[in-house]
């Protein structure tokens, strides 16, 4: 019996009896918490690698907030938009497709939605968008993966019949209690396998963790910065999803005769990522020296700072620095020697003639001080024959 038991498992692979657990009238969905596990981890690896590259502690859930919503509607769009006739075609329900907890993400309107709002919170935080990008990268992909584990809980997303020893098996859920078809939301009612086909959730996984691998690989190996661990992501990740999306046999969008709108779009994004991988080839940024940056510079020493601010500006410039040593030398040696104070008379002021003339004019009126009755006469010069004035000169006070 065991032996039976054993081949039989490591022939296929089973599938949950269910995904849904009731917790009182509290559905807990398995689908929403791969999700949420993958945030977690997206944000968690993404925080270490941005801080790691410079950035500033708390910078990647900030950003989350605006990311995460945007992405999951973004998601939700895309898979409406491209499964168009499923919730609004002949037999369906629009309102599902607002119950986003049935399934159904694409991965295409996440990222390009989430893009949108991760550049609202960068430009919030002072930070450019593609080297944010650069850092969680990996964490995207990782979370992309874990996600997948939804799918297998919901029994979607997987491809055609096959014998290969690691088949999925897929079994007939209900409603418990009654005999209403549930394929999301019901129990298996027993573990006889409706189908066994290719676990496509299970190879997309694998390829997931691959490209995180290659992604923090070549980012060590070749530093890479301003968007380009972000584009290795993207082709890894396209390439993968071009072949796997082939062999899926859910319903889907066809385009082009009988292509899956999917396989399109996986073809296109890839080129242009490998287009931005060739055309960019910049260097890793340093975060402190990106235009708009807020992170704080290091502190630069006193001593360099006041030198550099008493040389100017003009010492960017090899030449305009000796220009301008030179002169500051001049001007020191000027300094330095010793000036020879200018002489002042400290004999009283003579007082000017007082006969008309336009020198004795001016030094009379120049003169406050009266001149006694009696004092000498002048001589022919304007000098006072009798030698100096004996009246006191001026103190300055009124």
């Amino acid at each position: 019996m065991l032996p039976a038991l054993t081949a039989r498992f490591l022939a296929n692979i089973p599938s949950p009896d269910q995904g849904v657990w009731h917790v009182g009238p509290i559905p807990i969905r398995a689908y929403a918490l791969c999700i949420i596990v993958g945030i977690v981890v997206a944000v968690t690896w993404g925080e270490r690698r941005l801080v790691a590259r410079g950035g500033q502690p708390g910078t990647v859930v900030d950003v989350a907030v605006f990311a995460v919503p945007f992405g999951l509607v973004g998601g939700r769009l895309y898979h409406v938009a491209t499964d168009f006739e499923t919730y609004f075609g002949p037999g369906g329900h629009p309102i599902d497709a607002l119950k986003i907890w049935q399934g159904g993400l694409g991965i295409w309107g996440a990222v390009a939605l989430g893009g949108v709002g991760a550049w609202i919170g960068c430009r919030r935080r002072g930070m450019p968008l593609p080297f944010f990008a650069d850092a969680v990268a990996p964490g995207i992909v990782v979370a992309q993966a874990i996600g997948r584990l939804g799918n297998y809980f919901n029994q979607e997303l997987y491809g055609g019949p096959t014998t290969l020893p690691w088949g999925l098996e897929i079994y007939a859920r209900v409603v418990p209690g009654t005999s209403i078809p549930d394929p999301l939301g019901g129990v298996a009612v027993d573990s006889t396998p409706i189908a066994v086909v290719h676990p496509t959730f299970l190879y997309e996984l694998i390829w997931n963790l691959l490209v995180a691998a290659l992604v923090v690989w070549a980012d060590r190996k070749f530093r890479l910065g301003h968007g380009r661990a972000f584009a290795v992501y993207v082709a890894g990740y396209t390439l993968g999803r071009f072949f796997i999306e082939q062999m899926r046999s859910d319903p889907a969008t066809r385009v082009f005769g009988d292509i899956r709108i999917n396989v399109v779009v996986a073809g296109v994004v890839f080129l242009a990522a490998v287009a931005y991988l060739v055309l960019v080839r910049k260097p890793r940024e340093v975060l402190g020296d990106l235009p708009g940056d807020s992170t704080p510079a290091q502190p630069v020493p006193a001593a360099v700072g006041a030198a550099a601010a008493a040389s100017g500006p003009e010492n960017a410039d090899p030449e305009k620095s000796d220009a301008a040593a030179t002169t500051n030398a001049d001007a020191a040696e000027v300094k330095s020697e010793p000036t020879e104070p200018e002489p002042t008379e400290s004999a009283p002021t003579e007082p000017g003639p007082t006969e008309s003339g336009p020198t004795g004019a001016a030094s009379a009126a120049s003169d406050p001080a009266p001149v006694p009755s009696g004092a000498p006469d002048e001589g022919p010069t304007g000098e006072p024959a009798g030698g100096t004035s004996l009246a006191k000169p001026d103190s300055g006070k009124a």
